[in-house]
């Protein structure tokens, strides 16, 4: 006779329970991280398939494991519909994350000690992209470039100067907290005189990119990285896109350069986010993230915040909170009792210490999500801003996460349970 299997609650009734509680959470809260997102219901079913069973080193047809006649189905289609999704020559959809898909462009161009350069991360570069922090900072030579000091973007020129100089084997064109378009043909014409590669990383906007919002990378840059969730909405992975020319040295450098078997449960995650995100309901949902983000923007100027550059132009908005008496650490840490979930984020130039900022970092890929629109941005900056002037009125936090929670329910998440 087989062994029982028990369910989740009756297996392990704690982490069946956390999970719940993490799913009442994720309904009754405003998420406005800009770096998450709700995942539908199919991602979800994908993800937590029995595709998790298998071990599949290699790639389609040329595996070191057996078996395989399913698996190399399913990365064929989540391959071919990112081609689609994003016209892109190449596809690697095996890195476990982003910042592994990042490494990987490492391994294929550069030695050791290498000159690369990427957006600083105290002006909203990632660690990645060279931080002192990071592996990429310790074993290659990081030249960070930054943002004008005068309307805080970034600064072209500098970033001329500082190639010509440095001549880097990399460029990074890619950030994590800048609300504004990235200009990624002038980044190519700078590459293209110093004669380096030109990286994008778009993890913070590939929705967008794939929904028509954002300008694309691909056919301009020599390797596009992301992730595969934030405004993708699919799954915690990430991909690689490349031209042809290069496809090799990726693929050898994210396996065997990198990692072993790749995760063919989130890979079919990522194939079902991409038929997703082909449909004209995304491409509605990538133009409203953009405007939610907008005119939550207005909104907040509106009560007298001060926004890095004046607002944005994608998914993310960047607030100086100096000239509200406040921090970011202190204004993050009341929100978050008021029901709205964001993160406290360094701003430019920031005098304080990163683990007690002056700013905040908010967006609109999840509460999009929900359906909200412009009514509800309304909503939303006229509660931060009763939260951020009174972060200690304990009973005006508490009726604000009444509030939230009230407008929740008209909104229900995707992918979560009623």
């Amino acid at each position: 006779m087989p062994t029982r299997d028990p369910a989740l609650a009756e297996r392990d009734p704690e982490i069946a329970r956390l999970i719940r509680d993490e799913a009442a959470l994720e309904a009754r809260t405003l998420r406005l991280i800009p770096s998450e997102n709700y995942a539908s219901r199919a991602v979800l079913e994908a993800s937590g398939s029995v595709l998790t069973n298998k071990y599949s080193e290699g790639y389609i047809g040329k595996r070191y494991y057996e078996g395989q006649v399913v698996i190399d189905q399913v990365e064929e289609l989540a391959v071919s519909r990112l081609k689609q999704l994003f016209g892109a020559e190449h596809v690697n959809v095996q890195p476990y994350s982003g910042s592994p898909a990042n490494l990987a462009a490492y391994l294929a161009f550069c030695a050791p000690g290498d000159p690369i350069m990427g957006l600083g991360l105290p002006f909203g570069g990632h660690l990645t992209h060279g931080w002192n922090v990071s592996i990429t900072g310790r074993y290659f030579k990081s030249v960070p470039y930054g943002l004008s000091q005068k309307d805080h973007r970034i600064d072209l020129d500098e970033v001329r100067r500082l190639a010509r100089e440095h001549k880097p084997k990399i460029i990074w064109c890619g950030t994590s907290a800048y609300p504004r378009t990235l200009d990624f043909a002038a980044f190519r014409a700078i590459a293209d005189e110093v004669g380096a590669k030109l990286c994008a990383d778009i993890a913070h906007i590939a929705g967008l990119v794939a929904g028509g919002a954002h300008p694309s990378p691909i056919g301009i840059a020599d390797v596009v990285t992301t992730t595969t969730h934030k405004s993708l909405r699919g799954p915690r992975g990430a991909v690689i896109m490349c031209k042809q020319a290069f496809a090799k040295d990726i693929d050898r450098a994210v396996f065997p350069g990198l990692q072993g078997g790749p995760h063919n449960h989130t890979t079919a995650a990522i194939a079902v986010a991409a038929k997703e995100a082909m449909t004209p309901e995304f491409k509605t949902y990538a133009t409203n993230t953009v405007a939610n983000a907008r005119a939550l923007a207005e909104g907040l100027l509106a009560r007298g915040f001060n926004l890095v550059t004046g607002g944005t132009d994608n998914h993310l908005i960047l607030i100086d909170l100096t000239s509200r008496g406040v921090t970011g650490k202190i204004a993050a840490k009341a929100l978050d009792r008021a029901g709205i979930s964001t993160n406290y984020n360094a701003v430019p130039y920031d005098p304080r210490k990163p683990f007690d900022p002056s700013g905040l970092r908010i967006g609109t890929p999840a509460i999009t999500a929900r359906g909200m629109g412009a009514s509800e941005m309304g909503k939303i900056s006229a509660w931060i801003d009763e939260v951020v002037k009174a972060p200690s009125d304990d009973a005006l936090v508490a009726r604000i996460a009444r509030d939230v929670e009230e407008l929740c329910k008209g909104f229900p998440a995707p992918g979560l349970p009623m």
